[in-house]
């Protein structure tokens, strides 16, 4: 956000390609090609990029070589990177690599946990305590992510309960932001807003809650629009609409970065992004795939423009 953004109409876009976007794909990125994939989105106004992760590369070989990828991108000084990470460990390897940001997972629902981190919910936030007081030490942000907030592949229904919980917790312990994700893009619009006024009121006004979409069954958009109109001020989105969950059956690509930028400016919100320049971005990135990405505004190009420009 810029000095003269106005924090009632300006959305956070994070933009989780380089990460979420990628590790799933067959084909591996070089770190070379993930760093330029990142320069060219902090180009384009992302001030906000989930850059890498710190998982075992022999569970998620994608996301090998996040030290390499961050001492290759150029853009340092116009975005805030975020690495993820599972566990202490990974934790221990963003701080050491430099990132902006830690984003620390839990899941919502144990099967899932246990599946995508190795350890149940009360390990994951058993051992939250110390990373919340690693990060704090390098004076970098904390975020945490409540996996599967909205549903979950094994278990199925999640209780908004759980997910009140484990946020409270969360913060309890440190986390300076909560970020409710929709793993499985099973979610509803009434669905996403009742979620997030029940987390609201748990943690309190203080602390900033952001969602991450999934479009699995397309209705990611449609959340986003519930969450932005419920308040929420951070939304995550893959350029181009790439990404999924290794360890999520049937998890496809998130929401696309260029749709929500799209939805959200012809709302009335501000973003910061170059919407032309992102769309050229998208445009690239596709370049890399055997088929074209699902995000729409990437073929039908931006309204009202398009129709001045026949």
């Amino acid at each position: 956000m810029t000095a003269s953004s106005d924090p009632n109409t300006f959305v956070d876009i994070c933009e989780v390609g380089p990460r979420d976007g990628l590790q799933s794909e067959k084909r591996i990125w070089s770190a070379g090609e993930r760093a330029e994939l990142i320069d060219r989105l902090a180009a384009t106004g992302l001030a906000h990029i989930e850059a890498v992760s710190f998982v075992n590369p022999k569970r998620v070989p994608q996301m090998a070589d996040a030290e390499a990828v961050l001492q290759k991108v150029t853009c340092r000084d116009t975005a805030t990177l975020a690495g993820l990470a599972l566990n202490l460990r990974g934790v221990e390897r963003a701080v050491d690599a430099g990132v902006d940001e830690v984003r620390y997972v839990v899941v919502a629902s144990e099967t899932f946990n246990r599946k995508n981190q190795g350890a149940s919910i009360d390990e994951t936030l058993g051992a939250f305590e110390a990373v919340a007081a690693r990060v704090g030490d390098a004076g970098l942000k904390l975020a945490a992510v409540i996996g599967a907030s909205f549903g979950c592949p094994f278990e199925g229904e999640v209780p908004t309960e759980q997910v009140v919980s484990i946020a409270r917790r969360l913060v309890a312990a440190g986390a300076g932001e909560i970020y409710l994700a929709d793993s499985i893009g099973c979610a509803v619009p009434n669905q996403v807003a009742d979620r997030i006024t029940a987390v609201r009121v748990a943690i309190g006004a203080d602390v900033p809650l952001g969602c991450h979409f999934h479009n699995t069954r397309n209705t990611g958009i449609a959340n986003a629009a519930a969450a932005v109109m419920a308040g929420v001020r951070k939304l995550d989105s893959s350029v181009g609409g790439i990404g999924g969950c290794p360890f999520a059956p049937r998890a496809t690509g998130n929401i696309s970065t260029e749709d929500v930028g799209y939805l959200l400016r012809n709302m009335g919100y501000e973003t910061g992004i170059d919407l032309d320049a992102l769309i050229a971005v998208a445009g690239w990135t596709e370049g890399y795939f055997d088929a074209p990405l699902p995000g729409q505004v990437m073929k039908a190009g931006l309204f009202p423009e398009i129709a001045a420009a026949q």
